[in-house]
């Protein structure tokens, strides 16, 4: 993508943003988000087919950048389930009016299975962790579920507890993990 094109998706993402801490995605047209973003309908439908795609887009721009980050972070600290939890949380809150505007909107669904993706992947990084007489696919699906849902349950609570806390609390309801003081 040339500077221009990157220009203008930072734009839509800016104004779609901004809208969603207006209002529900529901109610945000593409024509608001054009308004917004000041660009043309067709640039708008150049780089994405529908808001749904917008969604999309701005879950792989979000979870790209953190879950990559908590991958250096996990090569270069070793085993640390609890350090890249407590990065993905921290950056989470730092992208705090975009994770909410989303979770409470209609695509907040799509939003959440985006994110329980990624969290897969996390968990798989890890699988030395696992019960050896539970299913990786299993277990998998358990863990990246469960932390979807207490980020969730998390966010719903307006972030506060630590994302510290928010680790130390899921990890002991593994019943595997010592948490963190």
């Amino acid at each position: 993508m040339d500077r221009r094109q990157q220009k203008t998706r930072k734009a839509i993402f800016e104004a779609f943003s901004a809208l969603l801490e207006q209002k529900r995605f529901e109610h945000i047209t593409v024509q608001d988000i054009i308004d917004r973003a000041n660009v043309g309908r067709s640039t708008f439908y150049a780089h994405f087919e529908t808001k749904d795609s917008l969604v999309k887009a701005m879950c792989a721009d979000i979870f790209d950048h953190i879950f990559e980050s908590a991958a250096c972070a996990y090569s270069h600290r070793g085993n640390s389930l609890e350090a890249e939890l407590c990065h993905v949380l921290c950056h989470l809150r730092d992208s705090k009016k975009d994770v909410v505007g989303i979770l409470s909107s209609q695509s907040g669904d799509l939003f959440m299975q985006y994110y329980r993706e990624y969290l897969a992947a996390l968990f798989a990084r890890h699988r030395e962790l696992f019960p050896a007489n539970v299913p990786h696919d299993f277990a998998l699906n358990h863990l990246s579920r469960s932390f979807a849902a207490a980020t969730a349950w998390w966010v719903d609570g307006k972030m506060e507890h630590s994302p510290e806390r928010l680790v130390d609390h899921f990890l002991a309801m593994t019943g595997e993990y010592t948490p963190c003081k």
